[in-house]
């Protein structure tokens, strides 16, 4: 019997299995709601989706934290305000880059609150300061592959791969884009169930390129010449290479202009094999 259910922002992604609508989706993701046990909902696009999570959780008679109506994360003066029928707590900006990150960890101590437990102010700093997620916005600073970048250049590894995952991870580095202007490249590959163009379509007027490559660890791995028309249906410009190296080696040779921004990105399959081939891997 799980402490507390926690489901987080629901979207378009395994459609072949989950069906083609966001409320189909949101009905196989609440089979993880079982009687009596707390329910937290984080931050969701549709309401649709956070209607049937709700009506489900109603259903099995189930304390439910709904944010943005029972808890919620705001910033205010460079800091993260989390608020609940609690009070409220102010505390650092989480780690992890994203305005996206505030919603996220308001779900964590929401999530920790539902279970039972009592979190501390100073735990909760603890957490926002220390937090990390290998392969999610993660830069990557050193390694086999990074030293193979352009000189200076900003390297940063997601494995997200679907529509809604382009969304926050280009609305993160936008933010980042006004603080620090660089141009952006991106590396990706991906895989036949998701959807391609979606995902690429966040980045249009963003990205200045994209080099596709193949993902070598999965056999449903999208072709990355094919990768590339999917990429260039969204608006961008593409084309397919060998290896995330390849792409890295290519850029390094071909760009003279400022430092870029660079994201590997499109697949969890392909950030394992960054990972593993950098010399990074999780710890």
């Amino acid at each position: 019997e799980p402490a507390v259910s926690v489901i987080m922002p629901v979207s378009l992604d395994h459609e072949a299995y989950l069906g083609d609508r966001v409320e189909l989706i949101a009905a196989e993701k609440a089979g993880i709601i079982k009687p009596g046990c707390p329910v937290v909902i984080g931050a969701q696009e549709s309401e649709t989706a956070l209607q049937v999570l709700i009506e489900t959780a109603e259903r099995l008679e189930c304390p439910t934290f709904v944010y943005g109506q029972d808890f919620l994360a705001f910033e205010e003066n460079g800091r993260m305000v989390y608020q609940d029928e609690d009070g409220l707590m102010d505390l650092p900006p989480p780690r992890l880059p994203g305005r996206h990150q505030f919603a996220n960890a308001a779900a964590a101590i929401a999530a920790v609150k539902a279970a039972g437990f009592e979190i501390s102010h100073r735990a909760a700093e603890k957490a926002m300061v220390n937090v990390a997620w290998p392969g999610r916005m993660q830069k990557l600073v050193q390694g086999r592959l990074a030293e193979l970048a352009p000189k200076g250049a900003d390297i940063w590894l997601d494995g997200g791969h679907n529509p809604g995952a382009g969304v926050v991870v280009a609305e993160a580095l936008a933010e980042q884009e006004e603080k620090n202007p660089r141009p952006l490249f991106l590396i990706s590959g991906m895989i036949n169930t998701k959807d391609q163009s979606g995902y690429f379509r966040a980045f249009k007027g963003l990205a200045r390129h994209v080099y596709t490559v193949p993902v070598s660890l999965s056999e449903a791995g999208v072709p990355n010449d094919e990768l590339a028309i999917r990429a260039t249906e969204a608006g961008l410009t593409a084309e397919p290479v060998s290896s995330v190296a390849s792409a890295l080696m290519l850029l390094r040779d071909t760009w003279d202009g400022p430092s870029p921004r660079i994201l590997i990105s499109g697949s969890l399959y392909l950030t394992g094999a960054v990972l593993a081939e950098n010399g990074t891997p999780p710890t």
